[in-house]
């Protein structure tokens, strides 16, 4: 029996670094950089596929995450964050087919955008005050909304959670706990909004043994590569994709 997977080179010229990406995201070096995985798919498919065939990426991804973290879980925290970030995906679930495919490509790519120059013109500093609270809760529900539309819960959370100067370890195991709860919720709106078919699950399967390459080229990369190198490698990405997402949405 053959599997229906998509078969266009071009696809997979984009599906590929996606993937890795995602890895490298989990492996505790450049959080957020998973991000960028749905905007770059994106460029040669529609983002709701792009963001179905993902989601087996990202289960194992997860379970990669909550292995590697699980020691140091901050659950006070978790207890704050997950119920918004739930509510978020349900916005999304209930918005979802509402939402033009073209729309949905430009949010993405704008959300994009206004995260990097977000990072550009207002850089987090060491003597910022933490954040308020109704600041978190407005931003997890974000992060829970554009997770469900497109992968891309990373920028609006890590906007909160970074001010707050967590341990790299208790942010990243935060991060991991967080996306596991909220990526295993979108599994059955996903299925009952008709994303979850044979091809994008097939086409998935065949891009699963890239993500432990990913991870370990994660891991690499932090002993061998300047933060400030991969800060540059990944605002460079995410102009790139953001802008062309947003000239196929204008167009």
């Amino acid at each position: 029996m053959n599997f229906p997977v998509i078969t266009d080179p071009l696809f997979y010229l984009c599906a590929i670094p996606s993937v890795l990406l995602l890895g490298v995201s989990k492996s505790g070096f450049g959080m957020g950089i998973g991000s960028l995985a749905v905007p770059l798919m994106a460029l040669t498919t529609s983002v709701p596929q792009a963001a179905a065939i993902l989601m087996p990426v990202l289960l194992l991804v997860d379970l990669l995450g909550l292995a590697a973290f699980r020691k140091n879980i901050d659950v006070k925290f978790l207890r704050f964050l997950i119920p918004f970030g739930l509510l978020g995906t349900l916005l999304g679930a209930l918005l979802f087919k509402s939402l033009d495919t073209h729309l949905v490509a430009g949010l993405v790519g704008g959300l994009t955008l206004l995260f990097l120059a977000q990072r550009l013109l207002f850089p987090p500093r060491a003597d910022s005050a933490p954040p308020p609270r109704w600041v978190g809760a407005v931003l997890t529900t974000v992060s829970g909304f554009t997770s469900f539309v497109a992968h891309s819960g990373g920028p609006p959370i890590s906007a909160y959670v970074i001010p707050l100067r967590l341990s790299p370890l208790h942010f990243a195991s935060t991060m991991a706990y967080f996306f596991f709860v909220i990526n295993l919720s979108k599994w059955i709106p996903f299925a009952f909004l008709g994303l979850l078919d044979g091809r994008n699950m097939a086409t998935s399967l065949v891009l699963l043994p890239l993500v432990p390459i990913g991870v370990f080229v994660g891991f690499a990369m932090a002993k061998r590569i300047s933060p400030l190198l991969f800060n540059r490698l990944l605002y460079w990405g995410m102009g790139l994709t953001g802008t062309k997402l947003l000239w196929d949405a204008w167009h």
